[in-house]
């Protein structure tokens, strides 16, 4: 049997400028490597990751599956349907086609609804016994997977498709704060779930070795430091293998101080924050009560002060947010001096607390997906016109990126020792200055 794996693209059509905009930051998808490792080892598999790589529709497959985020829907509907087209079966899976699955089986032999441990090896047992015919329209499993039993992901399927990191590793899922735009909960579930720590090294362990290249990893979790007691543990069992890594975590980690020196100890010099807002009442709208302003830039020093790097993620949009919420984000940004910055429109996914807020309300007024890539605004803000918010994230991202707002944040590198990361984070800013260049954005008031 022979298995093709897409990963698609977050727009229907993607030229080469894309194509190398989506490299300079694409991750590989880890969700497919995992599927890969699920499936029996005498069965072909490729992995076409579409933001850097065109999918020949000509191959020879028994069986292709897509996953699905919502942005990249449309996109996933229309290979799907070409492949169908030519008899080959087609399942679809992923958080959109498990928020809204009725719709994904329009255009798929199965839909996987949920994370496909277990489901998976079904369906593959389903089509080997009676071809497509006998699949099942919906796969889902009874019970959340344990996450002892997620196996080691098939990189090597990736390893020369010429990302910048492949070492990604995940730790954990599901997560118990349940934001209102966020989706994960919905998919994952509302209570962490951990790996074992000695499986977690066993895999560190096949990864690792003495050349420096093989030393940088990621980790793919929304917060590393979702429980303390896993995450001083998983630092100290990461110490002795001279890592470099970056992850995800919440603001509450400069909370405590010895996970931090722990962290910065086993070799954490990036993370990814998500702040969302600089107004009180925005987070709790947002149902994000865990992140208080306050407390933000003595924050920041702290993990600044171990020498760790942080790219901060907001998001515009929200009910208490007017036209000056542009230029108020970047001011805090820069006196603040986060090394990366991520913007993004609060967009309403199916399948979030958000998304039925906004229904209920009537103020939904795109309903085509492949503009809820968190670039567009699809519904009608409160305080401003959605032109208007549109406007300001095509401001504030462009001026966050300019050569004179750089050089004012990177001049805290200075703090912790971070000045030895200079180029690669220079680097980094110029990468993203080039990604947001294009016609001068609309300055914001």
């Amino acid at each position: 049997m022979k298995i093709l794996l897409i990963s698609p693209t977050w727009k229907r059509e993607v030229g080469t400028k894309r194509h190398r905009r989506h490299r300079l930051f694409k991750t590989p998808p880890h969700n497919l490597l995992i599927i890969a490792a699920l499936t029996p080892k005498d069965v072909e598999i490729e992995i076409i990751d579409e933001h850097i790589e065109p999918i020949d529709f000509n191959k020879d497959v028994d069986l292709v599956g897509i996953t699905t985020m919502t942005a990249t829907s449309p996109r996933a509907y229309e290979i799907a349907d070409r492949f169908r087209e030519k008899g080959i079966p087609v399942v679809l899976g992923g958080i959109h086609a498990t928020a809204l699955p009725q719709e994904a089986a329009q255009h798929a032999d199965a839909v996987v609804i949920g994370e496909a441990e277990a489901s998976w090896q079904k369906l593959l047992q389903d089509l080997g016994e009676g071809g497509k015919e006998s699949l099942a329209r919906f796969y889902e499993n009874s019970h959340r997977p344990d996450p002892s039993e997620i196996p080691i992901p098939k990189r090597s399927l990736v390893a020369k498709k010429g990302y910048l990191l492949t070492r990604f590793l995940q730790l954990s899922r599901g997560c118990p704060f349940n934001c209102n735009f966020c989706s994960v909960s919905k998919f994952f579930g509302e209570k962490y779930r951990f790996r074992p720590i000695k499986k977690v090294m066993e895999e560190i362990k096949g990864m690792v070795g003495k050349p420096l290249g093989t030393r940088f990893l990621g980790f793919l979790d929304d917060n590393i430091v979702g429980n303390i007691a896993y995450a001083r543990e998983l630092f100290r069992a990461l110490i002795p293998y001279n890592l470099l890594w970056i992850g995800q975590s919440s603001i509450n980690i400069a909370r405590h101080e010895d996970v931090l020196e722990l962290a910065a100890a086993s070799g954490c010099r990036g993370l990814f924050i998500g702040f969302e807002s600089i107004s009180e009442a925005s987070l709790g709208e947002a149902h994000k009560s865990q992140n208080k302003i306050r407390f933000y830039e003595k924050a920041i020093k702290k993990i600044h002060q171990f020498g760790i790097t942080i790219e901060g993620a907001f998001i515009f949009g929200f009910d208490h947010d007017d036209k000056t919420v542009f230029r108020k984000t970047v001011k805090f940004i820069e006196k603040v001096k986060l090394e990366a910055i991520q913007f993004s429109i609060l967009t309403p996914l199916p399948g979030t607390k958000l998304h039925e807020k906004l229904e209920e309300e009537g103020r939904i007024i795109d309903r085509d997906w492949s503009n809820y890539d968190l670039a567009h605004a699809v519904f009608q803000p409160k305080l401003m016109t959605p032109e208007e918010l549109k406007k300001g994230l095509d401001w504030a991202y462009p001026r966050i990126y300019t050569l004179s707002s750089i050089f004012k944040r990177l001049t805290g590198l200075l703090r912790g020792r971070r000045w030895k990361y200079l180029a690669p984070i220079l680097t980094f800013n110029l990468g993203y200055r080039r990604t947001v260049r294009g016609p001068k954005g609309v300055e914001a008031s």
